[in-house]
């Protein structure tokens, strides 16, 4: 009896809680909205509605193409000699 009621009570405040974690979640989502559209707004682009967020799907990002030394070397090299240059 005292099991079953524990696990009632257990499932009760596991559910509360989910309740009020998706409410925070969705708060959240609220104010990035409202702060990326303050953004946008200023840089002159229009703001993002709710609609575009329930067809946003994830972009596979192509991988980052990690530069050699000897490409990093070439490129300090030359932001050098156009420091010596000005100069």
């Amino acid at each position: 009896m005292w099991q079953k009621m524990i696990t009632w009570l257990a499932r009760r405040l596991r559910s509360r809680y989910v309740r009020l974690l998706e409410e925070e979640v969705s708060r959240l989502r609220a104010e990035n909205r409202a702060l990326v559209n303050s953004l946008l707004g200023t840089a002159g682009f229009p703001p993002i509605s709710l609609e575009d967020d329930a067809r946003a799907r994830p972009v596979a990002l192509p991988p980052v193409r990690k530069r050699t030394w000897t490409q990093i070397a070439r490129d300090r090299e030359l932001a050098a000699s156009r420091v010596t240059a000005e100069k």
